[in-house]
């Protein structure tokens, strides 16, 4: 199933793609395979976690929508609880292929999204496997992609590394959790910062 979103020009100029601002109202987030029986050998997954979190709360209070994936759930569990305590109301998308966007359930979800959600904003694992095959369909799909290198990661520090520069090569931001949010947040006066500013220095 296609969601391409056809009025958004890609272009090879990777600077040019990467100065663009994020603009909350064109985002969506999505929470990639962050699971029970998933989690323990990541590397750095407490990080994972921590970040993962402040982006579900920074989308909250934006009002940016979010897409949680799990893979397989019946053998590998579901999304951890301290990240789906944060997605209440948001029911996850259960796929068997590796890409999100092999998912029906997944494309169909992503497409119904209030307004005109252009960009996707990921978190999640395994960056080599899931997180960059999901970037890289929704690249083809014509949205543009920014990947949270800290909140992502693979079993191995080599694979969540070259995860990062496929997707980079393939033509996604490679940003981090604090360049995403303060970057959304626009000024430390506004009313979101200032309720999410408790979270950021924790």
């Amino acid at each position: 199933m296609t969601t391409a979103v056809e009025h958004v020009p890609i272009t090879s100029d990777y600077a040019e793609i990467a100065r663009r601002p994020l603009n909350p109202e064109q985002c969506a987030l999505v929470v990639i395979d962050i699971q029970e029986k998933l989690l323990p050998p990541i590397f750095q997954k407490d990080q994972l976690v921590r970040n993962a979190q402040l982006l579900i709360r920074a989308a909250s209070i934006l009002k940016i929508p979010a897409l949680v994936s799990t893979q397989y759930a019946k053998g590998l569990g579901g999304t951890v609880p301290e990240v789906a305590s944060l997605l209440t109301g948001t029911e996850p998308v259960d796929k068997t292929l590796f890409s999100c966007f092999g998912s029906d359930a997944f494309c169909t979800s992503l497409k119904r999204l209030p307004g005109q959600r252009t960009t996707l904003l990921l978190c999640g694992m395994e960056s080599h496997i899931c997180v960059t095959q999901t970037a890289t369909d929704a690249l083809r799909e014509r949205y543009l992609v920014h990947v949270a290198s800290d909140a992502v990661s693979s079993r191995t520090e080599w694979n969540w590394k070259i995860g990062l520069e496929r997707m980079r090569a393939a033509g996604a931001v490679i940003s981090s959790t604090e360049m995403m949010i303060y970057e959304l947040m626009r000024s430390s006066s506004s009313a979101a910062f200032k309720e999410l500013l408790p979270h950021l220095k924790g």
